[in-house]
């Protein structure tokens, strides 16, 4: 699917090829939910959404949403062009644990002070995901984070054939 091939919103729903390069953050009071091994690990209904042109939204969650023990930092980190060097850890529920399955960019760019120190997840690395009941579903590949609701069309970044966006 090429980018030209833009799905046309329907009402209610956001087009991602409406939203911002560079990307842009906006709070959000939707319901959040997070579960790792049966147990909703995280719940909030303080968090942002990051915005970019062809991305399904990322939600970022304050620490506070998290259940005490639910993050462990982890090994390994990532760079972005516009939020900065990302920190990981693994997201602990019940019995289970999401390994690199969380991030956070503790001092991040200007423009993206917002979220420093909140947490965002990869739906496809957890048992689930939900924005006001709904359950996600994960942006394709294995590299970005974002959250596919019926709110937000595509075609989406990460799908074969869009490595080049």
């Amino acid at each position: 699917m090429r980018r030209h091939e833009r799905i046309e919103p329907g009402p209610g729903q956001e087009s991602v090829w409406d939203y911002p390069r560079p990307p842009r953050v906006e709070p959000s009071t939707e319901l959040v939910e997070v579960e790792v091994g049966g147990v909703v690990v995280a719940s909030t209904r303080t968090s942002w959404r990051v915005l970019e042109t062809s991305h399904p939204p990322t939600y970022y969650l304050p620490r506070t949403a998290f259940l005490d023990g639910a993050l462990t930092p982890t090994r390994g980190d990532s760079w972005c062009e516009w939020k900065g060097r990302a920190s990981y850890y693994d997201l602990h529920g019940g019995d289970a644990v999401a390994r690199h399955a969380a991030w956070t960019y503790q001092r991040p760019m200007p423009g993206f002070e917002a979220i420093a120190d909140a947490i965002a997840v990869m739906p496809g690395l957890v048992d689930r995901c939900t924005v006001d009941g709904e359950t996600v579903l994960a942006q394709p590949g294995d590299f970005y984070g974002g959250w596919i609701t019926a709110r937000v069309v595509g075609p989406f970044k990460g799908e074969p054939g869009t490595l080049g966006w």
